[in-house]
């Protein structure tokens, strides 16, 4: 496998239930993006109280759990993002994962109709729209695919004109063949459909090894929480970090591997899944980067007698554990 050279990455927030973010924010792999975390959690706290305390996010915060607060968890209620990873490697640029999307008719009120800065806060990352050559999918849910189209002259059209989108081959059959309800129809209509009619997604075979879709980048297997989903590994000549899609959906998760979510299509086969990742991940170098993970969004991953926990990286502004 072809290696990355020093390990860098982008973060850009996009939007989760009602946390409209002002400004951008980018992080090396191994530093966090400082300066935004306060606006995140204010905004998703006020916006996801009422969601998580009704079983939305189909998790319970455990009380043993402590050191899921203050960065991811308050008073029982789970502290949520959402992330695009921005990856530049041999030439190519890439993202994984493109948000909920703005003007997008959503059945989740915190989701409906967006209207986010979304685009120029990529731009500013230095990814503007054309620029882009390869979207990765790591499954089709609405809060991952919502970006990969945009609004032109009143039709739903790919955002990244030139990019290649990716997704599993099992993912997408899963979709073709699968019963969805309206709202779901409608995530497809507006977000998916309109990829696969411009001829730019193509699902991929991914192998219990993986599949490198560039230098440094592998998709991985990651199964449970949708049947096709992947993780995606990114590897540098300096260390190693992998964005976990939703086979990590929250951080509790962490200290409590066998805690599911309620929109797990097998929610064993994702237990497994993450058990494994988070064996792979514990007592080494590694990054972990949780697609859904508020600030601190990378740590390393530590055993703790039996559990996991996420360590912050030295040498950002409040070290410690989380």
């Amino acid at each position: 496998m072809a290696l990355l050279p020093a390990l860098t990455v982008t973060v850009v927030f996009s939007a989760y239930a009602l946390a409209l973010l002002t400004e951008a924010a980018s992080m090396a792999v191994f530093t966090t993006a400082q300066g935004v975390t306060e606006l995140i959690a204010a905004r998703v706290v006020q916006g996801l109280a009422t969601g998580v305390a009704t079983g939305a996010a189909g998790l319970l915060l455990p009380p043993e759990a402590a050191w899921l607060r203050p960065d991811f968890a308050d008073v029982g209620t789970l502290l949520l993002a959402s992330h695009t990873f921005a990856v530049e490697t041999g030439g190519l640029r890439i993202l994984v994962d493109t948000g909920i999307g703005n003007g997008k008719t959503r059945a989740n009120p915190a989701w409906n109709g967006l209207g986010t800065d979304y685009l120029q806060r990529l731009t500013d990352a230095g990814f503007p729209t054309d620029s882009v050559d390869l979207v990765i999918t790591t499954h089709l849910h609405t809060d991952h695919v919502g970006w990969n189209t945009h609004l032109v002259d009143g039709n739903w059209q790919p955002t990244f004109p030139h990019a290649r989108y990716l997704t599993s081959r099992t993912e997408w059959g899963h979709w073709a063949t699968a019963e969805m309800d309206e709202a779901r129809r409608q995530m497809f209509r507006d977000s998916v459909d309109p990829v696969r009619d411009s001829g730019q997604y193509d699902p991929v075979e991914v192998p219990d090894q993986g599949h490198e879709v560039a230098d440094g980048i592998r998709l991985v297997p990651a199964p449970g929480h949708t049947p096709g989903q992947v993780a995606v590994e990114l590897r540098g000549t300096d260390r190693a970090a992998l964005i976990t899609g939703d086979s990590i959906h929250r951080p509790v998760q962490l200290s409590h591997p066998h805690l599911t979510s309620c929109v797990d299509t097998d929610a064993q086969q994702a237990v497994r899944t993450r058990a494994r990742l988070l064996e792979q991940l514990a007592d080494t170098d590694s990054l972990l980067l949780g697609t859904h993970f508020p600030d601190p969004t990378a740590g390393t991953v530590r055993s703790d007698g039996g559990r996991f926990r996420l360590y912050q990286e030295p040498g950002t502004e409040t070290e410690g554990t989380y």
